[in-house]
């Protein structure tokens, strides 16, 4: 018997990642561990996620981890960035627990999209 090794959201997110891609000129945070890279982009407007976008190189759990990240958190304050965890994301996507330390370079690629939106809206000191 062959058991599928993939829930049916990761093979779903796989298939059609809608949110790949890149915003141009928005926030850019990126991170790369493991032998895998991501990269979120981000439009800001008025304290919102307008539009979030990733490009992954890494296994079909990290690349639907993206995209589950993307459809979360578009449309939310920018602010949201902060509580971004992964076990939810694991438990949605049925991560198996050896592929953990993979998905949570999304959590760093998040933190580092998050530091470059608050670097982008600092006002200078005067």
């Amino acid at each position: 018997m062959i058991v599928d090794p993939y829930h049916a959201t990761v093979r779903a997110y796989f298939k059609n990642p809608e949110h790949a891609g890149e915003v141009r000129n928005g926030a850019i945070g990126y991170f790369a561990d493991q032998g895998m890279r991501i990269r979120l982009s981000a439009e800001v407007a008025s304290g919102d996620l307008k539009r979030l976008r990733f490009l992954a190189w890494g296994c079909p759990h990290v690349i639907a981890a993206c995209e589950a990240f993307c459809r979360q958190f578009e449309g939310r304050a920018a602010s949201d960035l902060e509580d971004f965890e992964t076990g939810p994301i694991m438990q949605d996507l049925a991560v198996p627990i050896e592929k953990a330390g993979r998905i949570l370079v999304l959590e760093d690629t998040v933190r580092s999209l998050g530091q470059a939106i608050r670097d982008l809206t600092m006002t200078p000191q005067e």
